[in-house]
Order: structure tokens, then C-alpha cells, then sequence
């Protein structure tokens, strides 16, 4: 079971892992151990997330699925195939908790009576400062 928060959890058996030799340094076994993970997670037939956490989900990580709606993720940090399965895990965590929350509706605001003030002003110091910058005019004499 993947918790990702104290509501949101997804079973294992939604994943499909694949395995595969990983690329780099690592002597003679990196040849021999198929250590590279690689998760597979069909995010349109989950039926373990909210539905709101799940289009929000599709929508912001669009880029990252499949045209069958399945998501890749994968992992050759480590040398071996369990730290690299928990790191695929971690990472699927992470996105999800990202889109988890409900973004907050904004509140239209007016700028407050100061700030409008402090505003006014400031453009009247540059106003006046690109005045004497100036030079005189023949009307000045």
C-alpha cells in the first residue's frame, strides 16, 4: 500500500513493475543484474484516488502519460532492484501529494487606501526628478 497522505492510499497491485539493466559505471555485474526499475501505473483506471485528485492529476502531468494513460516512471539510482522500486515509489508520492490539495479560489482584493497613496507619491517623486533633469526652456527667464 502506497500512503500518500493520511486519506489518500493505493495498492500495490494498481502498479506494474519492469525490470531492466541499468546504464553507468558498475563492473562486471552491472552486465548480468537486470536492476533498473521502471513503474507503470494506468492513472485512468484508478479507482483508488478522488475523483478531483485524479483530474487534477491527468491534467497537470499530461505531458508525462501515455496515449493509453499510463504513466512511466523509473529508477537507476541504485544498484539494486528493491532501493530502485522504493525510489519509483517515492517519486510517484511526490506527484500525487503535489495535486492532492484543492487549489484555493481567489478572492478579487482592492489596493488598499495606502498603498494607493504611496503609489501617487512615488510617481510624483520620478515626475519631479525627470523634471529637473530637464534642461531650462527659454520661457523660464
Amino acid at each position: 500500500m502506497l500512503e500518500i497522505n493520511d486519506q489518500l492510499r493505493i495498492p500495490l497491485r494498481e502498479f506494474d513493475f519492469q525490470f531492466a539493466r541499468s546504464s553507468g559505471p558498475g563492473g562486471q555485474n552491472v552486465n548480468k543484474v537486470n536492476s533498473k526499475a521502471t513503474l507503470r501505473w494506468l492513472v485512468g483506471e484508478n479507482t483508488s484516488l478522488p475523483e478531483g485528485v485524479r483530474e487534477r492529476f491527468v491534467q497537470r502531468y499530461r505531458h508525462r502519460l501515455t496515449k493509453e494513460g499510463e504513466l512511466l516512471i523509473s529508477s537507476q539510482r541504485f544498484r539494486d532492484r528493491g532501493r530502485n522500486v522504493a525510489d519509483c515509489l517515492n517519486k510517484l508520492r511526490q506527484l500525487v501529494a503535489d495535486v492532492a490539495d484543492a487549489p484555493k479560489k481567489r478572492k478579487p482584493t482592492k489596493p488598499s487606501a495606502g498603498s494607493q497613496r504611496r503609489r501617487r507619491e512615488d510617481k510624483t517623486a520620478v515626475s519631479r526628478k525627470k523634471n529637473l533633469r530637464r534642461p531650462p526652456s527659454l520661457s523660464d527667464d
